[in-house]
């Protein structure tokens, strides 16, 4: 899923353009001609190779969000997760924790999320399953 994959300068450019969206394309490029002195077709370039990953639209001269950061970044993390711990969130946290010691006010978040963390009745089906069977109503 190399759509979730960025480099430092497709990161760095889609920070601004979710820091400013909806922006018209030429002031974009104007602005990446201000922040990281690119050329404007540079700019056109970059835009385009994001368009094409969806994470953003541009459409009629005005360039549009079609994915958020906070979407974006829970793509990254779950790629990473996938890519490395089998897709397991607790081999992640197991790893994670082993070389850096989680506070206690880290640790109470993630409780709280926990809680706070709507049960999906497919994985409880899949449970069932997993533990004899299923279990029919």
């Amino acid at each position: 899923m190399e759509q979730f994959k960025l480099g430092e300068m497709e990161q760095r450019f889609a920070e601004l353009i979710w820091a400013e969206a909806p922006i018209a394309s030429g002031r974009l490029a104007r602005r990446c001609a201000e922040a990281f002195g690119w050329k404007r077709t540079t700019a056109y370039t970059m835009l385009k190779r994001l368009c094409d990953r969806g994470i953003f639209a541009n459409e009629n001269g005005t360039v549009t969000v079609l994915m958020s950061r906070e979407d974006f970044q829970a793509s990254q993390g779950q790629l990473f997760i996938d890519e490395n711990f089998h897709g397991s969130l607790p081999m992640f946290l197991a790893a994670f924790s082993r070389k850096r010691r989680l506070s206690s006010q880290e640790i109470a978040q993630l409780r709280q999320m926990i809680a706070e963390y709507p049960e999906d009745e497919s994985d409880e089906s899949e449970e069932r399953k997993g533990a004899g069977g299923s279990h029919e109503s």
